[in-house]
């Protein structure tokens, strides 16, 4: 095991994740990501309400009443305003992260950019005036990282080089950035704009700067959410973990947009009536549907009746957080890192379950996510709220089963072996009490 830790490629992997966390882009889009979570939670709250009194389960309202059309309005400037509020968040983060001078003046000019290229006014032969918002929603948010990453590039450019208007001292301070944005803004709205021209007239008007971005990143996307690439992704955030390198972290930071775009498509499907779709970003679940990464909840479970002290005293820890999952006292306690024990059932638990919850979802067994709630809730809670579905919360207590039969065999030889060194070491502390207890006797004699 310490070999394979020390090779080349583990070295060189876990200064890849080192120096991914350290980003300043990426911890920027981690960081705006996590902060839009009380949004999606509203929306998702109004989203719950909408199709529990709708005709879907209750039918106190009917889809034509105004009522119903009054709740969608929490999703639509939430969840389904996504990259609007994405690009202002991370934005704001990456200019703090770079020390522009003010972080908020920067935001504003990632907006207008942003609503330039993605969110075009046209104007119909009646004169009516609208605004194209398919971008602003989760299909925007890759377009919109690109977006934050120009924008702040430019500004950090002006700033370094002192390329801004100077005003005079006297000035206040917030009429000093104003001014000094006028440059910064220029360029990069010329930049955008002359790329979303050239696009347009390339493509004779099929793609715009979004959508020809969006076509071009599609095939690695596509690729990389396939159901083998998701099998392969979850294989490394998991072996990452077993050497002490938060996998989730470094996986969770490219699959995050994807999976908020897949239930953002099919929020919309829900919300016309339309089937829902899966997306093989959907089985990274799998990864903690039971007690965290690892679905380490079983082994929680067998702790309890263990022979080794050691092991039913971090279980005894382990149990409430577990069962919302939440599995650090487990993997640090047990442990579960440097362990070549339960690393193999650690692994492989992950991949039986993924296996079977891909079958759920082909048989229609599994409903799809189509509501936005992420967060740490008891086994089960997420997932129905995140499909109102009473089948998806069954199914995650369901894999227990699996999963524990998986964890046992290797549960009882780490059991055997740690209850076995407890008791020489039990022995040994004995004999040297009974020695110290003899010595003392003969010292008195």
């Amino acid at each position: 095991m310490d070999k394979l830790f020390n090779s080349k490629f583990m070295q060189t992997l876990q200064k890849w994740g080192q120096d991914l966390g350290k980003n300043k882009f990426v911890s920027s889009l981690q960081s705006g990501m996590m902060a839009l979570m009380g949004v999606l939670m509203v929306g998702a709250i109004f989203q719950i309400i909408q199709s529990v009194l709708g005709p879907s389960m209750l039918k106190a309202i009917s889809a034509t009443s105004p009522w119903y059309a009054y709740l969608n309005i929490p999703y639509q400037f939430t969840m389904n305003s996504i990259a609007l509020w994405v690009v202002a968040l991370m934005s704001f983060q990456y200019a703090r992260k770079l020390d522009l001078t003010s972080p908020l003046i920067s935001m504003l000019d990632a907006l207008v950019v942003f609503m330039a290229v993605c969110a075009p006014i046209s104007t119909d032969k009646a004169g009516v005036i609208s605004l194209n918002s398919t971008y602003l929603s989760a299909q925007g948010m890759f377009i919109g990282f690109l977006v934050v990453f120009v924008v702040i590039q430019i500004e950090h450019f002006c700033y370094t080089k002192n390329i801004r208007i100077k005003m005079p001292d006297v000035v206040p301070q917030f009429l000093q950035d104003g001014f000094a944005a006028i440059i910064p803004l220029l360029i990069e709205l010329v930049v955008f704009l002359a790329v979303h021209i050239i696009v347009v007239s390339v493509t004779a008007g099929k793609y715009t700067l979004a959508s020809g971005f969006m076509a071009l990143i599609s095939t690695p996307l596509n690729a990389l959410v396939s159901t083998p690439g998701m099998f392969v992704l979850v294989f490394i955030a998991l072996l990452l973990w077993t050497f002490g390198i938060h996998g989730s972290l470094i996986v969770g930071s490219i699959l995050m947009p994807i999976t908020i775009q897949a239930i953002g498509v099919n929020a919309a499907l829900h919300a016309s009536g339309k089937a829902l779709q899966f997306n093989a970003v959907f089985l990274m679940n799998a990864m903690a549907v039971v007690g965290g990464t690892g679905n380490t909840f079983p082994l929680v479970l067998m702790g309890l009746k263990a022979k080794s002290k050691q092991i039913k005293a971090v279980s005894k820890v382990s149990l409430i957080p577990g069962w919302f999952n939440i599995n650090e006292p487990v993997t640090f306690g047990m442990p579960i890192m440097y362990n070549p024990i339960l690393a193999i059932p650690y692994i492989l638990n992950v991949m039986v379950v993924m296996i079977l919850t891909l079958i759920g979802y082909k048989i229609g067994l599994l409903v799809p996510a189509w509501i936005p709630v992420i967060a740490n809730l008891p086994i089960g809670f997420m997932d129905f709220l995140q499909t109102l579905s009473w089948k998806n919360i069954v199914w995650d207590y369901l894999m227990i089963i699996p999963s524990a039969l998986i964890w046992f065999p290797f549960f009882k030889v780490y059991d055997k072996q740690l209850y076995a060194q407890e008791q020489q070491k039990a022995k040994e502390e004995q004999e040297e009490s009974d020695e110290e207890t003899a010595d003392s006797s003969t010292t008195m004699a």
